[in-house]
């Protein structure tokens, strides 16, 4: 096995679905970490507007792409907002499944995150906000769904998750009018 420099990278997202831009970050956490572990944000909630796909189905998507190359955990929500307590809820996860806290933080520079970890102490985390090369969002995946337009989606989708196409887009459809989320 090649040196990476770092052991443990950790991703959180809630991918609603899946899309190139996700996919190009985990590439990114993969070149350079040992192990990328993947935290499904949201993992409580599905057939919601916002959070359409249950849990399983999102593990189903990156298992599909990424096979055993990454570790994938549900991460229910705690109802504290983007704060540094929210931070120290995800390396606890961490620390609870795998026994370690990782090394490396990583995520897209949103305003959002930044603080998510100002309030580890005395740990060596570093971070890495991987930026957008890909304008896309899960938002605009939904949309895709909605309108039918099975070409755009595909554009910004692995061919492993085509087949899933009219299955995902059901799940859109059914869960559209639903606007009660818990999700932060």
């Amino acid at each position: 096995m090649e040196n990476k420099p770092y052991r443990l990278g950790v991703m959180v997202g809630r991918f609603q679905t899946l899309h190139a831009g996700h996919e190009d970050m985990i590439r990114k956490a993969l070149q350079i970490c040992e192990k990328v572990c993947i935290l499904v944000g949201s993992s409580q909630e599905s057939s919601t507007a916002k959070n359409p796909f249950c849990y399983e189905l999102r593990e189903e998507m990156l298992r599909r792409v990424f096979g055993a190359e990454i570790l994938i955990f549900p991460l229910p929500d705690i109802g504290v907002g983007n704060n540094a307590t929210w931070g120290d809820y995800v390396l606890e996860n961490v620390m609870q499944r795998l026994g370690q806290y990782p090394d490396l933080l990583i995520s897209a520079k949103e305003s959002r995150r930044v603080s998510w970890f100002d309030g580890v102490n005395g740990l060596e985390i570093s971070e890495l906000y991987i930026p957008k090369t890909n304008p896309i969002s899960a938002t605009q995946m939904r949309q895709y769904f909605l309108d039918n337009d099975e070409a755009s989606w595909r554009a910004q989708t692995n061919p492993k998750l085509w087949p899933m196409y009219q299955a995902l887009r059901q799940q859109v459809e059914i869960s559209r009018e639903n606007l009660n989320t818990d999700s932060i």
